[in-house]
């Protein structure tokens, strides 16, 4: 390949390194009124009165609207492909308060000062209402968190049931029956893990900018992964025609699956739409942490079965999952609890999966990398190490004995892998970082204990049947191509490959490619950055729109030269006949467009999978850990990744990086915390502790490719895949540091220093 599967540069780099203006908020018009929410400082109420009088009389203030002002179609701010599987049970504004922070009043003002004003002096009356917080109190209480919500299914294949405030249930059996296998079993694990929610921390928070068009149609700019998603959800909370609303997404300050979820949307839309001027909406920090959605919190019981000689019989995952009070993303996280840990065991005997997804007065559960998978992988991951120590055996040689590998079909879910190095990624990993020398763990000179521990995990590579991609791509009078297409880059790159994938199929300079991204007026459909689909699902169909377009090229060309099209080749912008230059392309793209005969030559290609085939990857940790204090450094951490064919071998490097580094964060910094009242402690960066370059010593990057037959060049998804394994390899090196098993994230030096001494 000559554009891919190298080191090269993002197209957007220049521009992002030095601060053009490309992102929402710079794009925004300074005429713009500004939009501040008022937010509940209750969690769980019914608003009985509000007083809007004297916040109204501020000088600047324009209008404020309140749950009586807004239509009262309910939708869901998901942002996933329809049918949605998010039930519909959010309102701009809702009367009743279901969690801290809920906005109750949309304040609009000429500046930013005189909404802040305002906000303080309206009043608010509430009837207040019992406050759950933790999924097993919802299960049992009386008090329904959520009602009247429509579902896409009936609550047999959801499992809903609003009563009891369960906002999902997943039950699903395979292979022979788990009891039986269990108590057949010669070892017998059971084991509680607890992961807490996590903030999304992106450095650009929520945002959004609206205005109206020429033709009197609502435009918005936002900083959002899911554009399309986002047109739908407020043509129905608006009840208005989707012809009548266009989303922009410009560059993106980073999104971790937050942004796929609609946070601010809504409320510019909303203002604009009614008041006919431009308006933005820009969340401070405070609010994005307390207000917006997080990484579910869950609790995971694991029941394993095996052998003394290692053999791994049987898996039962019995998950709980906190939704808090709308239903975002409830029923699909949860899924992939189970979906993306069990097959990695594919010879099991029985495996079972039973999990539910409960209402809270929370902030909202939603989409955050890794998708249910980050939490499914802890937990079963962490009790197969444990299994290992059980037994006195290596978990390496666990691993390996008993992992997914290339050719089989797992007993859980039953779908056959294609492309798998996953062995060769674990050998590969042991070997960098020295496990021989130092399992299970070592003592240094100053006391400190040196221990080392692993992980295995997999993920998808988009959604499977639902989830479909398009571009378009067109030659151009001058002879070089624009490409039409609407993933949404993030950061990670996909702009960048896209252009290199077109160019790789066109045998042009990706200088002659001209990517118009993410315009639901302009672009075609794409369900946006999220599942792991970019290079897999948008690939795809770029590179069939390539294909296509490069056919046409060829059968105009042959009428031209009068030559068959089968001995017509096109290189380096040149059409080739018997190895011969015939014509330039953009004499041949000239010639189309200035006769009687000519015409525009362009072409689409679609995309979506039967199947989401799953990528791989193996981390192994080495930590030192303080007995004195519970300190832990993870001094060095090795991530061995099969993403099929590496389209860029410094972006994907930058991926695995960024989520190692974040997912370390998670496991040793990253604590969510409620008051009684259901407010979130920690709602900054004072108290919310993320992992600074200084925390993050060396992490070692590598890859083992396979080549998978349905993806574009044989490639697979990375972005999500990397945030899987290192919960798992720090508490299995913890594991082997003190010979106790820690299942509470995150692993708090407190913590740790109390276990080492009970």
């Amino acid at each position: 390949m000559k554009n891919l599967n190298k080191n090269y540069k993002k197209i957007d780099s220049e521009a992002i390194i030095t601060g053009k203006p490309i992102y929402t908020d710079d794009l925004a018009s300074s005429d713009s009124l500004i939009i501040k929410l008022k937010r509940s400082d209750f969690a769980s109420g019914l608003i009985t009165k509000i007083d809007k009088e004297k916040a109204l009389k501020t000088e600047g203030v324009v209008e404020i609207f309140t749950y009586e002002d807004v239509p009262k179609t309910k939708f869901t701010l998901a942002g996933q492909s329809h049918p949605e599987p998010s039930g519909t049970d959010t309102l701009i504004l809702s009367q009743k308060i279901r969690y801290y922070g809920e906005p109750v009043a949309i304040v609009v003002a000429e500046n930013e000062r005189s909404a802040n004003i305002a906000l303080e002096k309206i009043k608010i009356e509430y009837e207040k209402y019992p406050v759950i917080l933790e999924p097993e109190d919802a299960l049992k209480s009386d008090f329904q968190i959520q009602e009247d919500v429509e579902f896409p299914a009936p609550p047999e294949i959801f499992g809903y049931d609003l009563k009891h405030n369960i906002a999902g249930a997943i039950n699903k059996k395979f292979g022979n029956d788990f009891n039986e296998e269990y108590q057949k079993s010669e070892v017998k694990l059971e084991s509680q893990y607890n992961v807490t929610a996590q903030a999304h921390a992106m450095m650009e928070t929520y945002r959004s900018f609206a205005s109206i068009d020429h033709m009197g149609r609502l435009v918005v700019v936002s900083s959002t992964q899911v554009p399309f998603h986002i047109k739908r959800q407020l043509a129905k909370a608006l009840e208005i025609s989707p012809s009548k609303v266009r989303i922009i997404k410009p560059r993106i300050g980073g999104g971790f699956g937050g942004k796929q979820t609609s946070v601010t949307e809504i409320y510019a839309g909303f203002v604009t739409w009614k008041l006919k001027r431009p308006s933005k909406i820009v969340l401070d920090r405070k609010e994005t942490f307390s207000a917006s959605n997080t990484r579910h919190k869950m609790k995971i019981k694991v029941l394993l079965g095996g052998e003394k000689d290692g053999t791994i019989n049987c898996i039962k995952i019995k998950a709980l999952s906190d939704q808090g009070a709308y239903t975002y993303h409830a029923f699909t996280t949860l899924g992939l609890v189970g979906d993306k840990t069990l097959p990695l065991y594919p010879h099991l005997k029985s495996a079972e999966f039973d999990a539910k997804v409960v209402y809270t007065n929370k902030l909202p559960g939603a989409a955050f990398r890794g998708y249910g998978a980050v939490q499914g992988t802890f937990a079963v991951e962490s009790c197969v190490n444990e299994f290992a120590k059980k037994i006195g055996k290596d978990p390496v040689d666990i691993r390996l004995k008993n992992m997914i590998k290339e050719g089989e079909t797992p007993v859980a879910y039953g779908m056959k892998v294609l492309s798998c190095k996953l062995d060769e990624c674990v050998k590969k990993a042991k070997e960098l970082i020295n496990w021989d020398d130092i399992y299970p763990k070592r003592t240094l000179e100053d006391g400190t204990i040196e221990a080392v521990g692993m992980s295995i995990a997999q993920q998808g590579s988009g959604i499977a049947v639902i989830d479909n991609a398009n571009a378009t791509v067109r030659l151009n009078p001058e002879g070089d191509y624009t490409l039409l297409m609407s993933p949404t880059d993030n950061g990670q790159g996909v702009d960048t490959i896209m252009v290199r994938i077109a160019a790789e199929i066109l045998e042009t300079n990706p200088d002659n490619i001209i990517p118009v991204v993410a315009d639901t007026d302009v672009t075609p459909f794409d369900p946006g950055s999220y599942a792991s689909s970019g290079v897999y699902t948008t690939g795809g169909a770029v590179k069939k729109a390539c294909e296509n377009l490069k056919e046409e090229i060829l059968k105009e060309a042959s009428i031209y030269t009068k030559k068959e099209k089968d001995q017509l080749e096109l290189h380096d912008d040149y059409i080739y006949f018997n190895d011969q230059k015939l014509i330039h392309i953009k004499e041949l793209s000239e010639k189309l467009t200035t006769n009687v005969d000519g015409k525009a030559i362009e072409a689409k290609g679609s995309f979506a999978s039967p199947t989401s085939p799953p990528p791989f990857m193996t981390g192994f940790a080495k930590i030192h850990l303080n007995p004195h204090t519970g300190i832990v450094k993870v001094k060095d951490y090795v991530a061995v990744v099969d993403c099929g064919t590496v389209m860029s071998k410094n972006l994907a490097r930058v991926q695995v990086e960024g989520g190692v580094s974040q997912s370390i964060g998670y496991a040793l910094y990253e604590n969510a915390t409620w008051r009684k009242n259901g407010k979130l402690r920690e709602n900054s960066f004072i108290n919310y502790k993320i992992p600074a370059r200084g925390d993050i010593e060396n992490i070692t990057v590598d890859f083992c490719e396979s080549y998978e037959p349905t993806g574009p060049f044989g490639a697979k998804s990375i972005g999500e895949l990397v945030s899987d394994t290192p919960a798992p390899a720090i508490a299995n090196a913890l594991l082997n540091a003190t010979d106790k098993a820690f299942r509470d994230l995150p692993f708090l030096p407190n913590n740790i220093f109390k276990k080492l001494n009970e």
